[in-house]
């Protein structure tokens, strides 16, 4: 994955950027608000950590649960919508509300 993406995550999740770490693993990058691991960047994607209240809503806008491979599917990782992505606000709302899902 291009570093770029991962730079523009970052910098659409500026407001979190004292509480934010993002670190490489999985081929990509894993993210961190405040040591509690909450998404995944990889292959051009973000994934966020969800559990039963945020689910739906990723589920209602067609979105798939990360496959890292062929095999293994984390049904408690979800892709990121695009317009989510590209909305600076609404994105660290997102990733707040993944920080706290419970596994």
């Amino acid at each position: 994955m291009a570093d770029t993406y991962r730079d523009f995550v970052v910098d659409q999740l500026s407001p979190l950027a004292s509480r934010l770490d993002c670190r490489r693993m999985f081929g990509g990058y894993g993210l961190y608000l405040d040591s509690a691991f909450f998404g995944i960047l990889v292959r051009g994607r973000l994934y966020f950590k969800t559990d039963d209240g945020s689910r739906g809503e990723y589920q209602a806008r067609g979105m798939k649960s990360f496959r890292p491979n062929p095999r293994q599917t984390l049904k408690n990782y979800f892709e990121v919508p695009v317009d989510v992505v590209e909305d600076g606000g609404e994105l660290v709302r997102w990733a707040r509300r993944a920080a706290r899902a419970k596994s």
